[in-house]
């Protein structure tokens, strides 16, 4: 408890970001509405199987626009010889 008080006085107070909180896979079922709620609130947490971190649960970044297929429509151009072999001083710069 005055770890949690400490970290709150001295770390969020002052602006220094937290540590990820790592749970277990259990808890992480048992308390998921709870941790996602603390992750919305801007907190990352790390689930762990066996003390071995194998997820992150972020907060969503909201995204800005939308991608419109069509807006490089010309814009972009190939030559004719696009896929054309390369040139032979190019292709010894692979193998080497």
């Amino acid at each position: 408890m005055l770890d949690l008080v400490r970290d709150l006085v001295y770390n969020v107070l002052k602006g220094v970001p937290r540590l990820p909180q790592k749970v277990n896979i259990h808890e992480a079922k048992t308390h998921f509405s709870k941790l996602i709620a603390r992750v919305n609130n801007g907190e990352e947490i790390i689930i762990a199987k066996g003390g071995t971190p194998v997820a992150r649960l972020v907060p969503m970044k909201e995204y800005t626009a939308e991608r419109v297929p069509g807006t490089g429509k010309g814009k972009i151009t190939m030559t004719p010889d696009f896929d054309d072999p390369l040139p032979e001083s190019i292709m010894k710069e692979f193998e080497k």
